[in-house]
């Protein structure tokens, strides 16, 4: 498939980055900004930015109004960065359902990846190797026996669905 015209539904330093990227590509590319982003230097570089008409980050979580701003500006494709809704499947799907390409993985994928159990699962089927880990929820005798299994090394706990990386923690 070739991009022609995306839209990057990011905000900083990686739409910048996106952008110059596309730039290099003879991409042209769409910006969109909170109204408190609006003099940023991601606005200034594309060939258009779009104001979602809210401040702060919440403007860069609206996913109705970052699909209308591609549509509305004739963009083929959106660059979701990294962050915001970069890991949403529901957003993916709402690209897709809007004939728009989305810019990473298919939206059943990220899906599959938001539930870190069957992520692993789907892994091990695939035969990828993954780290020692549980799969669903044990108990404290359970987590014990895993935790004495491990030798004295350290464990990474992690949500099973959702936290954005601020759910992991390290055990010592």
């Amino acid at each position: 498939m070739s991009l022609s015209r995306i839209l990057i539904a990011n905000r900083g330093e990686i739409a910048v980055r996106v952008a110059r990227a596309a730039i290099d590509m003879d991409i042209e590319c769409v910006g969109v900004h909170s109204s408190d982003d609006a003099e940023s230097l991601h606005t200034r570089m594309v060939a258009e930015s779009i104001d979602l008409g809210r401040q702060g980050p919440a403007a860069y979580l609206d996913s109705a109004a970052i699909v209308e701003a591609a549509l509305k500006s004739g963009c083929d494709s959106v660059h979701p960065g990294y962050g915001f809704l970069s890991e949403n499947h529901d957003f993916a799907q709402q690209c897709v359902d809007a004939g728009l390409a989305f810019i990473g993985p298919r939206p059943d994928l990220l899906k599959l990846f938001g539930d870190k159990a069957a992520a692993r699962q789907a892994a091990a089927k695939a035969g990828v190797e993954t780290p020692r880990g549980i799969d669903g929820d044990v108990g404290e005798a359970e987590t014990a026996d895993f935790l004495d299994g491990l030798g004295g090394g350290g464990a990474i706990i992690k949500a099973v669905a959702g936290g954005g990386g601020r759910g992991t923690r390290i055990v010592h």
